[in-house]
């Protein structure tokens, strides 16, 4: 999910506020699963993510720039 599924899912609009949330208290939760809506990992972190999908077998595409989760094969909705 991106940050933005996730606080659409909580009835807000607060994908920023979903991230400083995160920031601040994912280190707990399974923090990789929660990706910016271009399906890059959080920032700073990319390092430390790859890991975790490569384990999941998380879909990802590689580009010039790095990585990114295949987002169109790996969208998770709870609906």
């Amino acid at each position: 999910m991106t940050y933005g599924d996730v606080a659409a899912v909580l009835g807000s609009r607060g994908a920023r506020l979903v991230g400083q949330i995160m920031a601040h208290h994912g280190a707990d939760l399974p923090w990789w699963r929660v990706i910016r809506a271009g399906g890059h990992p959080p920032i700073g972190h990319e390092d430390r993510a790859l890991p975790h999908y490569r384990a999941e077998g998380t879909p990802l595409k590689t580009g010039p720039h790095g990585y990114r989760v295949d987002y169109a094969a790996a969208r998770w909705s709870p609906a």
